[in-house]
């Protein structure tokens, strides 16, 4: 996955949210790939601890370079998407809900990342589901770029319509 995403041009300086972090493997490959930023949101106690754990040993490893920042957000993904204060956006969203969450809830939330500004015109979303489930539709204004089924697991890619015209428009030239 991250091979593509290196491929696409989204992690290298990319600011990174990482939603249902889980372990928080996801957004800390994303940082020794080259993102500078990292938002990880998690609903359990235990798991965000353990995560804020990891960052702070990561600090102290010579490859975590100066201008570097990660967080752990204790909060349910949903929610954060619905409710965070829209700022700087982010370049990445990763996202690999529990094969239970809904291809509903997967629509609600891309929806609310997209239509909150939380990520960046030219940004990508990344989504993880079971190869079970039906593909999420992507929110208004956005298209999925790609599908790759790994096993049991789809991983999609959203970008921007606009910013596929602009590659479709460059690639026409």
């Amino acid at each position: 996955m991250f091979s593509r995403l290196e491929s696409i041009g989204v992690i290298d300086g990319a600011r990174v949210l990482d939603l249902f972090g889980g372990t928080g493997a996801l957004g800390i490959e994303a940082l020794s790939r080259g993102a500078r930023e990292l938002v990880t949101v998690e609903s359990s106690a235990q798991a965000a601890q353990l995560i804020a754990q990891t960052l702070t040993a990561l600090r102290r490893h010579a490859g975590w370079e100066k201008g570097m920042s990660a967080r752990v957000v204790h909060a349910k993904a949903e929610r954060y998407a619905a409710k965070a204060k829209p700022g700087k956006p982010f370049d990445l969203v990763l996202i690999d809900p529990p094969y239970a969450f809904s291809t509903a809830d997967c629509e609600r939330l891309l929806c609310d990342l997209t239509a909150r500004g939380l990520v960046a015109r030219f940004g990508a979303i990344v989504l993880e589901r079971s190869t079970r489930t039906a593909p999420p539709a992507a929110p208004e204004g956005w298209v999925m770029i790609d599908r790759r089924d790994y096993g049991e697991t789809a991983v999609y890619t959203f970008r921007s319509q606009e910013y596929e015209q602009i590659v479709q428009e460059q690639s026409e030239e």
